[in-house]
């Protein structure tokens, strides 16, 4: 039924077929102590802006030990501007750059 150059075997030994979900653009941004510059939380919010039109938000957050992060789907929010190292960006303005 499907071409075997999308088969794949998990780690359980089952095959899989991997399928597209969508695509489009994605902005990743973290966030700083604005006293200091330092990444203390090490958590990040990755913005997936689909070809459909439609937008998902997630924060990414590590868990304790290091190894693996949490994905946790989040509310979008308005008007919100991106520090790039030199000045201000619109999140817009990134995603449909």
């Amino acid at each position: 039924m499907f071409p075997d150059d999308v088969i794949t075997v998990s780690k359980k030994g089952k095959k899989e077929v991997r399928n597209l979900v969508g695509k489009g653009r994605f902005v990743i941004y973290n966030y700083l102590n604005p006293e200091n510059g330092i990444d203390e939380e090490k958590k990040k919010r990755i913005v997936l802006n689909f070809d459909d039109g439609h937008r998902e938000e997630y924060f990414i957050i590590p868990t304790s030990d290091g190894k693996r992060n949490l994905l946790i789907p989040t509310s979008e929010k308005e008007g919100r501007k991106i520090w790039n190292g030199k000045e201000s960006v619109d999140l817009d303005l990134l995603l449909n750059y």
